[in-house]
């Protein structure tokens, strides 16, 4: 399991380097205004598609299937992954078609602003990445299950390598103002669909997985994945759902030039409660604190979700019970030093990849405090990552749909009513806590009906977790105090985030060492001479 974290997450952490560069160039060339907001808006419409599906619900419904198929019959499994690919495509081919002639209604009839009509034709551009960037994400998934990470890992970078291609050329070689350049970002998403499709497809030929149509829809192990897909799509998305209605929100009570200040409702004049620019600042939030998610959360919970589903399909429950738990003591490590590390640094984080450009210093206070409301949600988000992965090994994904359910209404009612007093930020703190309530949710529903216990390893764990939390946070408070007096410019703040961070990660893995805290060994992947856990 954590062979293949580790795998994952460096290849993950080259993937984000470049998502970085890629965010830098958007804030450079694009700022984060409303040219942004409509960028944001309009790619995260197709690119939900893969948030479910590469991080969700075909992925996770297709794994525990295609596992059980292969240590029963290898041909029946190639088989329903021909089939599997197939409907995908099919049905997504489908869904794309519909969405554009949805698009194309909206823009006639209901699209009375240029900056909603722009939107919608961006994300009619870019829908046909969906099915492109869907099939690349089940190729993946019948990868991870052979134990073959370095392919799906790559395939992001791909797409971070077009956008910054495509800004650059379109900012400085074609010399394009932000209304046409988006544009050629558009057209850019669906070259990088195609290169992402066919790099999954050299390791598939050596598996003898030569692609090719299918359509057995009606065997026993095809219908089991299409029950648990449906569910799934709503239990393992919700934080990307959250982030969804975060934007929405965003973007209709945000006023503008266009708009104006104010908005009439029940014959009331009310003030809109952030201004354009807002669905900008929330997107360079995510940018960041999906970092260490990405890198670490996402990356553990894709190693640790074919383990899962072995124990599953071999009905060991010890096994499972051990792995879920193991899984849970290793994310908690790792988001808690990360939630505390995004807090310290947040502004001259943010100062220090963004501001420049378009991008001016109001920005960097919005999105640095936008930031630090989501990242207080980092543990509960790499928790989201593994416990819904435990119930799709046992095949059950009704479980963690109607925890979802209840998080997506929750975060709505919180949006509408923390956007008012806080702005953006109240937003981005309504995700945070709704990610608690799920996780809470699920810990006690996985005792309660699964009868999965923690020993007393669990609470070590957590304990020795949070004190070396508290002292790297304490150091890490005390060198930016130290640095206080250095001024504001990219290079202190650069100097800033990379003193502390250095130091709060030497202080906290010193401190778990001290501790004897046994989730750095398994991290790191020292050598531990008793009672070693794979």
């Amino acid at each position: 399991m954590i062979k293949g974290f580790r795998l994952i997450a460096m290849l993950t952490v080259v993937s984000r380097v470049f998502g970085m560069l890629r965010d830098m160039a958007f804030a450079y060339f694009l700022g984060a205004g409303l040219i942004m907001d409509i960028w944001v808006i309009a790619f995260k419409i197709p690119n939900l598609a893969r948030r479910i599906f590469g991080e969700g619900a075909a992925t996770s419904s297709f794994i525990p299937v295609y596992s059980d198929q292969l240590k029963k019959d290898r041909a029946a499994a190639y088989q329903l992954a021909h089939t599997v690919v197939t409907v995908i495509v099919v049905l997504l081919t489908g869904v794309a078609l519909a969405g554009l002639a949805l698009i194309a209604y909206i823009h006639r009839f209901h699209a009375p602003l240029e900056s909603t009509r722009l939107m919608l034709v961006l994300a009619a551009l870019m829908l046909p990445y969906m099915v492109m960037i869907c099939a690349e994400a089940i190729l993946a998934g019948i990868l991870n299950t052979h134990r073959h990470f370095a392919a799906p890992a790559a395939a992001p970078i791909v797409l971070n390598i077009v956008n910054i291609t495509t800004l650059c050329v379109g900012g400085w070689v074609m010399g394009l103002e932000p209304e046409q350049h988006v544009f050629l970002l558009a057209f850019g998403v669906l070259a990088a669909g195609v290169i992402q499709v066919g790099i999954q497809m050299a390791p598939m030929r050596r598996l003898g997985l030569t692609l090719r149509p299918a359509w057995q829809v009606h065997s026993e192990a095809f219908k089991r994945i299409l029950w648990l897909m449906g569910p799934m799509i709503l239990g393992m998305a919700v934080t990307q759902l959250n982030t969804l209605a975060d934007d929405i929100i965003a973007k209709s009570l945000s006023g503008s030039v266009e708009k104006g200040t104010s908005f009439v409702m029940l014959g009331r004049e009310i003030r809109y409660p952030v201004w354009a620019g807002s669905v900008a600042g929330l997107f360079y939030a995510q940018r960041l604190y999906q970092f260490p998610l990405g890198v670490l959360g996402i990356s553990l919970a894709t190693a640790i979700f074919p383990v899962l589903s072995d124990a599953a399909a071999d009905q060991d429950d010890a096994r499972l019970a051990d792995t879920t738990q193991q899984g849970l003591q290793a994310a908690i490590f790792l988001a808690l030093p990360s939630t505390a590390g995004l807090i310290l640094i947040a502004r001259p984080l943010v100062a220090a990849i963004y501001q420049r450009g378009r991008f001016t210093a109001g920005d960097t206070e919005l999105a640095s405090g936008v930031l630090i409301c989501y990242a207080l949600g980092l543990c509960g988000y790499f928790v989201q990552q593994i416990l819904p992965r435990v119930f799709y090994a046992l095949k059950n994904s009704e479980v963690p749909a109607r925890t979802a359910v209840i998080a997506v209404v929750l975060n709505v009612i919180l949006n509408l009513t923390l956007i008012w007093p806080m702005g953006a930020a109240g937003l981005a703190l309504s995700t945070a806590i709704c990610s608690y309530a799920q996780a809470g949710i699920l810990l006690w529903l996985l005792h309660r009906r699964m009868g999965i216990r923690f020993d007393d390893r669990f609470g070590s764990v957590l304990s020795k977790t949070l004190l070396g939390t508290g002292v790297m946070a304490a150091v890490g408070w005390a060198v930016l105090a130290a640095m206080g007096g250095l001024a504001h410019s990219f290079r202190m703040d650069v100097v800033r985030v990379l003193a502390t961070a250095a130091v709060c990660v030497g202080v906290y893995a010193a401190a778990a060492a001290a501790m004897g805290n046994p989730m750095l060994a398994l991290i790191v992947g020292a050598r531990r001479r008793n009672n070693k856990r794979r």
